[in-house]
């Protein structure tokens, strides 16, 4: 499937790329890290939908994903 030329797969790593560049203009840490977070796990889902899989999309995502939660919930 296709939209203007590109497959939902690409269409869905420019998702994720918007979600975590728009992370950077919050003010508020909390917000920035939420955010990121969400663009964050876009990115591991895309890193198992590309053929072949992206290990190092995974794995950068899922660390940074991490991080963002210990920071979340930590009291």
């Amino acid at each position: 499937m296709q939209f203007l030329g590109i497959s939902w797969v690409e269409w869905f790593g420019y998702l994720a790329m918007a979600a975590v560049l728009l992370s950077f203009i919050m003010k508020s840490v909390t917000k920035l890290r939420i955010v990121n977070s969400f663009g964050c796990l876009l990115f591991v889902f895309y890193g198992f939908v590309l053929q072949p899989i992206s290990k190092p999309i995974i794995i950068t995502n899922t660390a940074i994903l991490l991080i963002n939660f210990y920071y979340l919930f930590k009291k």
